[in-house]
């Protein structure tokens, strides 16, 4: 069997699908800018850099299946030019390296970001979307990477569109913003919370949505993986349930959080460490993101586990790992 190449093994996705994969005996072929930080997985290492076209050549040739999964994933970034870079110019380069070395199938790894939220409302990918609609850096950076993907595929490259909502649990080792939500939670760093709601859902169970869309996605459609529709209040009362710890029982006024994040925000524009609340979070907190994955139930036989599922097996990992 030919490998399947999965970009971004080292980070929290990334790992899940290249553990699927091997969990289905797949040969996996696992790129990084570090391959030093792959940890616990069954792959051949390689290393490769969306910034550097013939890395991506190199790590592609012989394969028969690419998982883009890799992305620069972070709600404030102090050179924005280097999101574009690594998110559109690179899916681009990676797509055309994939097609001239006869890859079978490309599933591209997009967001719940990329899709057109819905006030009060529950959305999924017929939803009206475009760039203008795109808050920030990172989702506008995906928005132009996905389109890159759709192009390739009305051009006649199979591929596959997959939007995973908010993954959690076990392995976010950086951690991802909502995996830096049960830190702090854990930690007793949320006194209050905004109203807001997100779709969470176990990433082991989004990783097995990679390859469901492999097998049976349709060329050139996008599928929503996700799990459960949470307000961020029940988000955190699950996490009380299932720790033992007290739940903020405070909600902040989106405006207090608006000035917070602007103020965090110019602060770190200053200094150039991270905001401890990036303006463009807030933002986007003022929209519940609320999507169905009815379509990738109902084509691809996609059936994720409840969401405390994914909190818990978040928590204990957090928890073993020294998080808290």
């Amino acid at each position: 069997m030919k490998p399947a190449l999965v970009t971004g093994a080292s980070g929290f996705l990334g790992w899940h699908v290249a553990s699927a994969l091997a969990a289905k005996g797949w040969r996996v072929r696992a790129m990084a800018r570090r391959p030093g930080s792959i940890q616990d997985l069954d792959a051949e290492i390689v290393a490769g850099d969306l910034c550097d076209p013939d890395s991506l050549r190199a790590a592609v040739a012989g394969c028969c299946a690419v998982f883009h999964v890799a992305a620069d994933y972070r709600l404030w970034v102090k050179r924005p030019f280097e999101m574009y870079r690594t998110n559109v110019d690179g899916a681009r380069e990676l797509l055309k390296a994939a097609k001239t070395a006869g890859v079978e199938r490309f599933v591209y790894t997009s967001t719940v970001g990329c899709i057109g939220f819905i006030k009060d409302g529950v959305a999924d990918e017929r939803s009206p979307v475009s760039l203008e609609d795109m808050i920030g850096h990172y989702k506008r950076s995906k928005f132009l990477a996905e389109q890159e993907a759709l192009k390739a595929a009305r051009a006649g490259f199979p591929v596959v569109i997959v939007n995973p909502t908010a993954p959690v649990g076990a392995h976010d080792a950086k951690p991802t913003p909502t995996g830096q939500t049960i830190v702090d939670f854990l930690r007793g760093r949320m006194p209050a919370f905004v109203d807001t709601g997100l779709n969470v859902v176990d990433a082991a169970d989004v990783a097995v949505g990679h390859l469901l869309a492999f097998e049976k996605g349709r060329e050139g459609e996008r599928y929503i993986l996700g799990g459960e529709n949470l307000t961020l209040q029940q988000i955190l009362q699950e996490l009380a349930a299932i720790t033992g710890l007290k739940a903020p029982s405070v909600r902040l006024p989106w405006v207090a959080a608006l000035l917070a994040g602007a103020a965090s925000t110019a602060w770190a524009e200053l200094t150039g460490s991270p905001p401890r609340v990036p303006l463009d979070a807030v933002r986007m907190a003022r929209k519940r993101m609320w999507v169905s994955h009815e379509k990738a139930r109902r084509e691809l036989g996609y059936d994720p586990a409840p969401a405390r599922t994914g909190l818990i097996n978040a928590v204990r990992w957090f928890q073993a790992h020294g998080y808290c």
